[in-house]
């Protein structure tokens, strides 16, 4: 079964791990199309243009300037925003961070692995995921 191509924001402020995504959307089947910010102040400047949204954001914790759980906040709050699901793409496995995200209202929350092998795994199936999935579009 053949998904749709997907717009990805991905808030990230390790280069190495935007390579490494980078590398798995190059190896996927579906051309995901990617959008890089460096951190939550970056990502909000992009989400400005409400005229060329992400099908999905793909949102590290630790960032400097905004943090990933303050950005949650400011997305979740806005009427055309908080419909972007969010997955969580992160080294934490902090049981607070966990609860706090879901309660903000986050799609999904994956802790990166140390394998590259399992991080390929773990990322094609979330986008092989979304690509199937109905998304609401505003």
């Amino acid at each position: 079964m053949k998904g749709r191509v997907l717009t990805i924001l991905l808030i990230e402020d390790d280069r190495i791990e935007i390579m490494k995504l980078k590398r798995v959307l190059a190896q996927s089947a579906l051309k995901h199309h990617l959008i890089e910010a460096k951190n939550g102040e970056e990502a909000l400047h992009i989400l400005e243009d409400k005229s060329a949204l992400p099908d999905i954001i793909l949102l590290d914790l630790n960032m400097p300037k905004i943090n990933g759980i303050e950005f949650l906040k400011i997305l979740k709050a806005d009427a055309m925003l908080k419909y972007i699901p969010t997955i969580i793409l992160t080294t934490s496995s902090n049981h607070n961070d966990v609860k706090q995200c879901y309660e903000i209202g986050i799609a999904g929350y994956v802790l990166k692995p140390l394998k590259y092998e399992d991080y390929v795994n773990k990322i094609t199936n979330l986008l092989n995921y979304w690509s199937l999935n109905e998304l609401i579009h505003m």
